[in-house]
């Protein structure tokens, strides 16, 4: 019999309904089923009330002592339940975060055995990759032989290459409350959770629906309550739900007494109820752990949520069965495995993670491969520097750098990461909210407000509310909704930059200016202080140049030194923020660019860093600018600062900062189907504009894919490696900081920040389903807090598929330059992200700056020497024809889309000529 809500059914249906929730359990009776908590009479079960059942379970728990704890059960429903922010504050993470204590394989074979999660490649997949060549076979007998001993290698063999295995996740969430189903012909979910999702997105709203929430100011619950009581209509369809709302006798264990029946049950049932839509509850626990995430400020908690959802339910089962319906612990015929039980490793288990140790040494050993065989003294010897830049750590720019140092081989290019040590909060002019642009785990005591803002906000009149009323929106649809949908059709032929797209460059006035400097310490807003002191300016200026070896001492300072945020722009991505700066919190850097280059340029903060051996010239000058990575265009800002010497050298840096955008332009294209490689840079970068702005273009830009390695040391590691962008690299001077003092800086935003943005890859790819977000195509966005598929989906957490087609799941591999004992002492003073290391969700490894030993991370310490087993990589001597020859996926096979991703090559050394 199917599910049923409608209340006016036949009574003969309805008689059938009650009769079998009657004679279930003489059903189970008789057939020796008993539940573990059932009553000792089962056969008189049938005329139980629910009053009765509430005594006879009270009754016979009188003598023990409750084992429900609220707190810790709705506690650990945070911890483990997914923690994706609203999308304004999108910021890559790592999806299995709460098994982050464990180490990798066992806490990914945990998550897939008690969530039903796949946090690796199919069986069938890496053999396709092992017989591609994709993963060696020098590597496959190597990690064996470590793992199982030399003289198991082919008995290990031959399992991972012709064993068959059964791969199917049988997930223990889900067990017990799939018994509704299994005993009733109902479908509990689909009897509460579009009605639940729609007050949830109704009530968390943050400006998409005309009209708000009635009680928005209040909490959650309270918010409920109160329209129960005040309302003609009614959300639930029978008496008792309701009346248990409104007379305010609701307390959890109260109400799961009625559901569940047997409190030793009542954990697991929560754990099964909210992980059957865990995007909207890891959204709601996200808001009550930080409130400020949404603009239009929402009280509402877990504890909350549960409660609404148990009365919904119980509104549910009275409204099909009346109020004769059993609790869930009396129908079981045994009781489901607890979720959080021991996961013994299987045989499976153990061929998975071999092969996926030897998916990414395969790739790692290239990479160590050409760091080994780079000549260790070699570094560029530049007698007049032309300009320096700065840029973000992100792996898209690593190609950029390349080609600014082709183009000009003069130049010097540093990498920090894009904050650039201003951890601030920052307030548009006319703006109610502030930003917080630093890292999401820094709260900053610093406020930056704009000043002067004479940008125009665009506005399209078809967006007004007024389209959605009787008259005047009868009216616009037959005037303007012609000239929209004219414009519309026009956009698929000539894409056009439209109001609604997000851009990189609206996040700050280009003329407007910035409070940076702090003169009275009494001036601050909301206890946040209004600039920084000359002070706190020295220490943040002093940070970047030292770390980075730029500090006047071993290095010279360029006539212009150019701090280079990244931003993106999008038309339709609601994720946009995903492609923005992580370490701006998920924001365009332009901000903390300007802020930055105003401390250095201060002359007061100079004297100080003077005095601490920092020496800038008078002549060199900090200019400010953003990279739009979207569009591959660079904007700057004060160039009105500039001397008038340095303004002409400027203009010439900018002739050759646009040829480089046009080559990174040509590069980025391979990996974009609708562009032919073989056109000119210029012609190519015109493409990629247009694309930016198209409303049809699911992939303006592919972000993060195939980010896998982040190097930590000087830039002679990396200057003539091809790395095919899939490296950040982080500029650090060893010789500059003995101790690790600025090492520590520089590590502080590796594991969390790309760490996290490659396990959100790495998980998003391999579950696209269940940790993934799907198909962009489906999307609707939620509230402005999510995307969801149709308009009762639950909402969907990581990336969706269009991001990480491409991608290849393998861990992160922070490769630091430094002496293994300093290292190993920074790595362990960051206690908040150790357990990256210590657990290996990232690998770890360490160049020894005197003999080039590579040091790998194993068992608490570098112990161990890595010996790549490659002897040499190609040679690459024109990278313009190697992008023209790459193959392009035709498929989004594992198989045929990791084809896209270049062997590591060396790049051969030129005489270049400055143009």
């Amino acid at each position: 019999m199917p599910a049923a809500i409608d209340k006016d059914e036949s009574i003969q249906k309805e008689g059938k309904r009650i009769e079998l929730v009657k004679d279930s359990p003489k059903q189970f009776a008789a057939s020796g089923a008993v539940a573990a908590s059932a009553p000792a009479h089962p056969d008189k079960r049938a005329d139980v009330s629910p009053l009765h059942a509430e005594r006879t379970v009270a009754q016979a728990q009188e003598t023990s002592v409750s084992s429900f704890n609220e707190e810790e059960v709705i506690h650990d429903l945070q911890h483990y339940l997914p923690s994706q922010a609203p999308l304004k504050d999108f910021i890559h993470h790592n999806t299995l975060h709460a098994f982050q204590n464990y180490p990798f394989h066992e806490g990914t074979r945990r998550a897939k055995k008690i969530f039903g999660y796949f946090p690796s490649l199919q069986l069938r997949e890496y053999r396709d990759l092992y017989e591609a060549g994709r993963i060696r076979k020098d590597i496959l007998e190597r990690i064996i032989s470590e793992q199982k001993g030399a003289q198991y290698l082919e008995d290990w063999m031959q399992r991972l290459l012709e064993k068959e295995y059964d791969d199917s996740v049988s997930p223990r969430i889900g067990k017990l409350r799939a018994n509704w189903k299994r005993h009733y012909p109902i479908d509990l979910d689909l009897m509460v959770h579009p009605l639940l999702f729609r007050i949830l997105c109704s009530y968390l709203d943050q400006g998409i629906s005309i009209w708000g929430f009635p009680i928005g100011h209040k909490g959650f619950l309270a918010a409920m309550k109160e329209m129960e009581e005040k309302s003609f209509a009614s959300f639930f369809k029978t008496k008792r739900a309701k009346k248990l709302l409104v007379s305010g006798n609701c307390k959890m264990e109260d109400l799961l007494k009625l559901v569940v029946g047997d409190e030793t049950l009542y954990a697991q049932y929560l754990f099964d109820q909210q992980f059957a839509h865990p995007g909207w509850s890891g959204m709601v626990a996200s808001v009550e752990a930080q409130p400020a995430s949404l603009l239009n400020p929402k009280n509402i908690t877990v504890h909350d949520l549960v409660i609404f959802e148990l009365l919904l339910e119980i509104d549910a089962l009275d409204s099909y069965f009346g109020e004769s319906w059993q609790p869930i612990a009396h129908i079981l015929e045994e009781r489901p495995e607890p979720l959080f039980d021991d996961v013994p490793e299987t045989e499976v288990d153990t061929v998975f993670s071999l092969w996926q140790d030897a998916f990414e040494w395969t790739y790692y050993d290239q990479v160590l491969t050409g760091i080994a065989l780079q000549d260790k003294t070699w570094e560029r010897k530049i007698e007049n520097r032309s300009f320096q830049t700065y840029f973000c750590i992100d792996d898209r720019l690593t190609s950029f750098r390349r080609y600014l140092e082709q183009l000009d081989p003069d130049c010097e290019t540093f990498t920090t990461a894009g904050f650039f040590n201003v951890e601030l909060y920052y307030q548009p002019e006319n703006g109610k909210f502030y930003t917080k642009c630093c890292p999401a785990p820094v709260f900053p005591k610093f406020l930056v407000k704009e000043i002067g803002n004479k940008q125009k906000i665009k506005k399209e009149v078809h967006f007004s509310k007024l389209t959605h009323s009787l008259f005047q929106g009868w009216f616009i649809s037959q005037t303007i909704g012609f000239v929209s949908a004219l414009r519309l059709a026009l956009n698929v032929f000539k894409p056009g930059a439209m109001p609604a797209m997000a851009s990189s460059y609206s996040h700050v006035d280009k003329d407007a200016r910035l409070t940076i400097e702090n003169k009275d310490p009494n001036d601050k807003e909301n206890g946040l202080q209004i600039g920084y002191t000359i002070d706190e300016m020295v220490q943040r200026v002093q940070g970047v140049l030292t770390s980075t070896g730029l500090n006047g001492v071993d290095k010279t300072f360029a006539p212009i030194v150019y701090m280079i945020g990244h931003g993106a722009s999008s038309v339709n991505n609601p994720h946009y923020t995903a492609y923005d700066c992580g370490a701006c919190g998920g924001r365009p850097g332009s901000v903390n660019a300007r802020t930055f280059c105003y401390m250095a340029n201060h002359p007061k903060v100079r004297e100080a860093l003077k005095e601490r051996g920092v020496v800038i010239p008078p002549t060199t000058q900090f200019l400010p600018g953003l990279h739009d990575t979207t569009r591959d265009e660079v904007a700057f800002f004060d160039e009105e600062i500039l001397s008038e010497e340095n303004a002409g050298k400027h203009r010439r840096n900018t002739l050759v900062i646009n040829e480089a955008l046009d080559l990174h332009a040509k590069e980025r294209s391979r990996r974009l189907v609708s562009i032919d490689t073989k056109m000119s840079p210029k012609e190519i970068h015109e493409e990629i504009r247009r694309r930016s702005v198209s409303l049809f273009e699911p992939r303006p830009e592919l972000n993060h894919a195939t980010n896998a390695v982040s190097i930590i040391g000087r830039r002679s590691i990396t200057e003539n490696l091809f790395l095919d962008r899939r490296a950040s690299t982080s500029t650090y001077d060893y010789r500059t900081d003995p101790e690790g003092k600025f090492l520590t800086m520089s590590m502080g935003p590796i594991a969390l920040v790309m760490g996290g943005i490659d396990l959100e890859y790495f998980f998003s790819r391999t579950d696209n389903h269940k940790m993934g977000a799907g198909t962009k195509l489906p999307h609707n966005v939620m509230g402005l807090i999510g995307v969801a598929n149709g308009a009762d989906g639950d909402l969907r957490t990581g990336l969706p598929s269009q991001m990480i087609e491409i991608h290849d799941p393998v861990r992160l591999l922070v490769i630091i330059e430094h002496y293994p004992d300093v290292a190993l002492k920074v790595i362990k003073s960051q206690t908040a992200n150790y357990s990256f290391y210590e657990n290996y969700w990232v690998h770890c490894l360490v160049v020894h700056p005197d003999t080039g030993e590579l040091w790998l991370y194993k068992d608490g310490s570098f112990s161990k020497i890595y010996k790549p087993l490659l002897n040499d990589l190609e040679t690459v001597s024109d990278l313009s024809a190697l992008m023209e020859r790459a193959k392009k996926a035709e498929s989004i096979e594992t198989l045929d889309a990791v084809q896209e991703n270049l062997p590591v090559y060396f790049i051969e050394k030129k005489e270049r000529v400055k143009k």
